[in-house]
């Protein structure tokens, strides 16, 4: 049942995404190293989850990240910068408590389609279209 709970609060974080949260990470290549790097993490749910302890928003995203396993190490060697894990965990908190990052491994989409576009623009490239058959 807790599982299910998890994955059901999980999911409300998803759909409620707001587009803003990409003022977070523009134009912040540190920032936008982490979040690359947090794609790329094995980020896991703890086996035994804590009691969920209360229903607001906040208090239901603090205990899904309560419940997010992850190695910092791991993070910090993705990320590429000398960093000790404390220094690692405050420039988190910002893209944590803007719910960029989420607590599966994922990011919001919104900052996703942000850092695509800029991928594509840095390569100035342009989307594939249908060929047109004559």
């Amino acid at each position: 049942m807790k599982e299910d709970l998890y994955l059901q609060k999980l999911a409300w974080f998803k759909e409620n995404e707001r587009p803003e949260v990409v003022l977070v990470v523009a134009d912040n290549p540190e920032r936008i190293k982490i979040v690359v790097a947090w794609t790329n993490l094995d980020v896991r749910r703890a086996e035994k989850l804590t009691e969920l302890r209360g229903e607001s928003e906040n208090e239901v995203w603090e205990w899904l990240w309560k419940n997010a396993k992850y190695s910092l190490t791991e993070l910090i060697e993705k990320i590429g910068i000398s960093l000790p894990e404390s220094g690692l965990e405050s420039k988190m908190r910002p893209l944590i408590g803007n719910r960029v990052l989420y607590p599966d491994g994922t990011v919001n989409s919104f900052v996703q389609r942000y850092l695509r576009e800029q991928v594509l623009k840095l390569f100035d490239a342009k989307p594939k279209r249908p060929s047109k058959k004559v």
